[in-house]
């Protein structure tokens, strides 16, 4: 007998709907999770979703968190030679960058470049490596986020501690470094300072330590726009 202004199966559904909707709140809660953490990164200093991965496998980790007023000045203007041009101008995104990669992809897949230095922070303390329209649909908001949450300064600061600047679990460019020349980061030359900006994209493959051609042209190539473009980090020097 089916109780008065109850449908037949109404319980079945029920039962069924309640599981789906753990299933969502589960979903959110991970979506919103960065939003949530990114004010505490402002004070707090985050690791990557790589390291974590490598200390779960108990895999190597080398990182010695260095504050931004300890690192040669030559560094932040080269990696943002390097890597984004734009970063104090761009609020998290570089749409003309975006465009241009756009431009130069015959399918959306194939888009490469147009990713700026608060994207890849995006993807390194919340993402996951590797080219996906999932993890670029995800990786645009939260660059947003954490441009209006974070300081400039900040923003670059974390990226040069959490990088990946070595084939063997070296973190942070204080690691890379020592790992390519022997001393700390605050140390380290223009030149030097370039090689390891020229690093950035395949710090595996790429080797400070042991430059071949290719990479002391990159670096010589970064050290002549730095030349050219002294204020390529004021954000990074004024911000607080």
């Amino acid at each position: 007998m089916n109780l008065p202004g109850k449908q037949p199966g109404f319980g079945r559904r029920l039962r069924l709907f309640r599981p789906l909707r753990a299933v969502a709140i589960v979903i959110l809660a991970i979506l919103l999770l960065p939003y949530l953490l990114t004010p505490l990164y402002a004070v707090v200093n985050p690791v990557s979703t790589i390291m974590l991965w490598r200390y779960l496998r108990g895999a190597r980790v080398e990182r010695h968190y260095i504050p931004i007023a300890r690192i040669s000045p030559a560094v932040p203007i080269a990696v943002i030679i390097a890597e984004d041009g734009r970063f104090c101008s761009h609020h998290g995104v570089d749409l003309t960058e975006i465009r241009e990669a756009l431009s130069e992809a015959d399918e959306l897949e194939e888009m490469r470049g147009g990713s700026t230095i608060t994207q890849q922070v995006a993807k390194n303390l919340f993402l996951w490596p590797g080219r996906s329209l999932m993890r670029k649909a995800l990786e645009f908001p939260l660059a947003l986020w954490i441009d209006l949450v974070l300081s400039k300064r900040r923003i670059l600061e974390i990226y040069l501690n959490v990088a990946e600047w070595g084939p063997n679990g070296e973190f942070g460019v204080e690691a890379g470094a020592q790992r390519a020349f022997g001393k700390s980061a605050r140390d380290v030359s223009r030149y030097q300072a370039a090689l390891l900006a020229a690093m950035l994209p395949n710090p595996v493959k790429r080797n400070a330590r042991q430059a071949g051609p290719g990479l002391q042209r990159l670096a010589g190539l970064y050290v002549a726009r730095a030349a050219r473009a002294p204020g390529a980090a004021t954000c990074a020097r004024l911000s607080h």
